[in-house]
């Protein structure tokens, strides 16, 4: 006999609408959203709702902003909607006394094939870390960061060139499939959750930060390559730029690699024919797409119409 679910969706940025969108596509009973709260974005410090909030307004959801997911308004809040399975997509760590609210239990999609890339940035260093595949999996949460119970996966080719943002909308659109084909699952009473096997050799995927966004041209070509387009667009690979009495930072985005086997400096800089590129170790990285210190992101053609490097110019 099918169970009759319903659903408290847990999300808050764009990889989250997907699943959320496909879920009410299928006409599933959702009962609640919570996202997080609205706040203040860009240089006009605007009060901004997640990508999730806005969704859901447009689908007359009904949404819950806590700031505090141990109030105990909100849990009233929570238990009144009497949801029985709750789905969470990108959101933050749940306490227990949420996630072990639904009968059902609260399931989490994932971007990575799981046990490897736990934590916070799965997509980011699938790619930085040269992958051949990622993929998505679903399981039941616990008390730890990404060790519950597997439910689902599915593996996904990383092509040779995909930057995160190809690859981010790719996995968003295998795993909302992914989560629907769990809650069809959960509803039959067909789920066999399997226990995720701890290694010493398992991936992580740490958190992202300045130190760890900027770009070693001493690395080799494929592992500047793979840095570079696993951080692009968001948060971007970065490097300082000496040029001539000037010293500035750039973030880096749209790339190329080339195998050459020069002599040249590691990290210099050789602008010919309207293309910029940077010498490293095996090769060159020609650059496509930059974005000076206190300047927009531009094409380097453009950037070129008004901006010189001179010869000894360098990345580093």
């Amino acid at each position: 006999m099918k169970r009759d679910l319903r659903i408290v969706f847990m999300g808050t940025p764009h990889f989250a609408v997907g699943t959320l969108n496909k879920l009410v596509e299928n006409n599933m009973n959702i009962v609640g959203v919570i996202t997080a709260p609205d706040k203040p974005a860009g240089r006009g410090r605007k009060i901004n709702s997640s990508a999730v909030k806005k969704y859901a307004l447009e689908n007359n959801l009904n949404i819950l902003q806590p700031t505090n997911l141990k109030d105990e308004n909100f849990l009233k809040e929570l238990e009144s909607l009497k949801a029985n399975l709750q789905i969470i997509v990108a959101f933050r760590m749940l306490p227990k006394v949420v996630w072990s609210m639904p009968k059902y239990g609260t399931f989490n999609l994932h971007a990575s094939l799981l046990p490897n890339y736990r934590g916070a940035a799965p997509i980011h260093w699938a790619i930085i870390n040269g992958e051949k595949t990622t993929g998505v999996t679903t399981f039941f949460i616990d008390d730890k960061i990404d060790t519950g119970e597997i439910l689902f996966k599915q593996e996904v080719e990383i092509k040779e060139n995909e930057t995160l943002e190809i690859l981010h909308d790719k996995l968003m659109l295998i795993g909302s499939d992914l989560v629907l084909e769990t809650v069809n699952k959960i509803s039959l009473d067909k789920v066999k959750p399997i226990p995720q096997k701890d290694s010493t050799e398992l991936k992580t995927a740490y958190k992202l930060n300045k130190d760890n966004c900027k770009i070693d041209w001493s690395l080799s070509l494929n592992e500047i390559y793979n840095k570079i387009r696993g951080l692009n667009p968001f948060p971007g690979a970065w490097c300082n730029l000496s040029n001539g009495d000037s010293l500035l930072t750039a973030k880096i985005f749209n790339i190329e690699s080339y195998e050459d086997d020069h002599r040249n400096e590691i990290g210099l800089i050789k602008i010919e024919n309207k293309e910029l590129k940077v010498f490293v170790k095996g090769g060159y990285i020609k650059i496509l797409e930059l974005q000076l210190q206190n300047k927009k992101r531009m094409e380097i053609k453009t950037l070129l119409n008004g901006f010189s490097f001179n010869d000894a110019s360098r990345f580093y």
